[in-house]
Parts: structure tokens; C-alpha cells; sequence
């Protein structure tokens, strides 16, 4: 199926793309992975009249390690994310929602950025990030601003993105010591299956190892947008890790979703995968936090 036609762009510089954006207007997409933005073009779901290419801009392929935080630029692959030694070694489920997109042909395609921007509600990247509360910065020609993660997705392929703005960082703060994540992932298939729903945990210890002092548990595909749990929070903070706690937590989460009927699964299953997956998330958190 032939792609419509289109004028191809392929600035140098971050400043240079955001001057084409801003000049070319609205008729304007920009190409990273193009996963999705090349299907959907080939199915006629979108005719962009031009494409701004991200491909020769070096910086916004690059992972940034310093400074006790993790800047990704958004055109960093998912094989890429999967395989690093710093995303392995502090941000497992960042490592595990990585490993777990597409195939692996997407993934050495499929970006970071890319996986943020379409805003699909099955997403594996959001989740992870929201739980170790990333950032992200976007630019213009008019200058930067740094938005929450939480804030960014507003609806399915909606975000906060003006028209002349790109998407320039993520940045993510080194988890405090005693804490561990984890990422689950529930689908029919092993590969290529788009979630049926998909649960994030972070967890973080006092000095004793004994209490939560901090958690997090991030639901995906059981709402418009990644859905961040309160009520599995207030669950878990100030308790003692344990089976028992972490039930309670599930059954929490699950409260706070809100997944629909479709032909995938029915709502009283994603809920009660809700619950148990937020059980299994947990358990592998603590179980993290044990073993450094």
C-alpha cells in the first residue's frame, strides 16, 4: 500500500526542526521510529503534507546517565532502552516495558518519544515512567517548558504537544536507595499483542527496610489515559510489606480503574487482572528491594 505524497524534511539541529515545525504548520508530522506514523499514513488514517525527520539530530538519540538523573532523548530506540546497563540496573520496569514492545524488528525501529507522543491508552512506556515520575521538556521556537508525565496524556493520541512544539527530553530522577519497580505486561500473545492491560509498581523502604515510605502503582489500557492509583497508595503507605498488603493493593488499583468492555476482554476481567497483576508488580518490587 503506497504512502501519500508528502515533502520530506531532515533538519540538523533541534533549533532547526523546531523553526520548520513552527513555519511549516499544522499539515506537519514528525517522523522518529515511524511505527505508527508510517502505518497510519499507509492505511490513509492521516495525510501529513509534510514530515519533519528527527533522524540526523544526534542529541535526541542519546542517554544521559549524569547528575543522579536519566535524560532520554526521544528518538533513543526500545531495543536501546532494553539493553542499557543504567536502565537495567536502576530502572527495571522502564528495562521490562522496553523489552516488551512489538517484536523485535519494532523495537530496534520504535522509539521512546514515538511511544509517548501517539498517546495510545496500551502503551508499555507510560506506565513505567509515571511511576518513577518522569518529566518532560518541550520545545518551540518560542522556548522550553517541562511538563509531568501525568499531565502530558490528555485522551487516546491527544496530548499537551502544541502544534509548533516536539518533544525534546525525558528525564527521569534516580530512585531513592531501598526502593524497587517492576513492570507487568498481560497480553494473548507473547509478541506483537497490544496490552489487554499493563501495571507499573515502585515501591520505596525507610533505612530499616521496614516501612513504605513511598509507592506508586501505574495502570494502562483500563482507562482513556495511563492511570496513576491514589487509593493503592494510600493502601501501602506507612504499612509493612507483605502478601496480605499487597492484595489489599490490588484490590485497590482495581477500584480506581476503569476499563470497558471490548473485543478483547470484558471490564470484570481487566479489573480482576487489575488486581492481580498489581499484586505480582508489588511482590517483584519488594523482592528487588531484598536482593541489592
Amino acid at each position: 500500500m503506497p504512502l501519500p505524497e508528502f515533502e520530506f524534511h531532515e533538519p540538523a539541529t533541534v533549533d532547526e526542526a523546531c523553526r520548520m515545525i513552527g513555519e511549516l504548520g499544522e499539515k506537519t508530522k514528525i517522523l522518529a521510529g515511524g511505527t505508527d506514523l508510517l502505518v497510519n499514513m499507509k492505511k490513509k488514517l492521516l495525510a501529513p503534507e509534510h514530515l519533519v525527520s528527527l533522524d540526523r539530530i544526534q542529541s535526541l538519540a542519546q542517554l544521559d546517565s549524569s547528575n543522579g538523573s536519566l535524560r532520554i532523548g526521544p528518538c533513543v530506540k526500545a531495543a536501546e532502552m532494553a539493553e542499557s546497563d543504567v536502565v537495567i540496573s536502576d530502572f527495571p520496569a522502564l528495562q521490562e516495558g522496553a523489552s516488551k514492545l512489538g517484536s523485535p524488528l519494532i523495537r530496534n525501529l520504535a522509539t521512546v518519544g514515538g511511544n509517548l507522543v501517539t498517546a495510545r491508552p496500551a502503551a508499555d512506556f507510560p506506565p513505567s515512567l509515571i511511576a518513577y515520575g518522569a518529566t518532560l521538556v518541550l520545545k518551540s521556537n518560542h522556548g522550553e517548558r517541562t511538563v509531568p508525565l501525568t499531565e502530558f496524556i490528555q485522551a487516546p493520541g491527544e496530548t499537551v504537544l502544541s502544534p509548533d512544539e516536539m518533544l525534546k527530553a525525558i528525564v527521569l530522577e534516580k530512585p531513592s536507595p531501598l526502593s524497587g519497580s517492576a513492570y507487568i505486561k498481560l497480553g494473548v500473545r507473547e509478541a506483537l499483542e497490544i496490552s489487554l492491560l499493563n501495571v507499573a509498581a515502585l515501591l520505596t523502604l525507610d533505612e530499616s527496610g521496614g516501612t513504605i515510605t513511598a509507592a506508586r502503582v501505574v495502570m494502562g489500557s483500563v482507562a482513556p489515559t495511563p492511570l496513576l492509583s491514589p487509593s493503592a497508595e494510600k493502601v501501602l503507605l506507612g504499612e509493612t510489606p507483605s502478601d496480605v498488603l499487597f492484595l489489599d493493593a490490588g484490590e485497590a488499583a482495581a477500584s480506581d480503574s476503569r476499563p470497558i468492555d471490548d473485543f478483547r476482554a470484558s471490564a470484570e476481567y481487566k479489573r480482576a487482572m487489575v488486581r492481580e497483576l498489581t499484586r505480582r508488580a508489588l511482590t517483584l518490587a519488594f523482592d528487588r528491594i531484598q536482593t541489592q
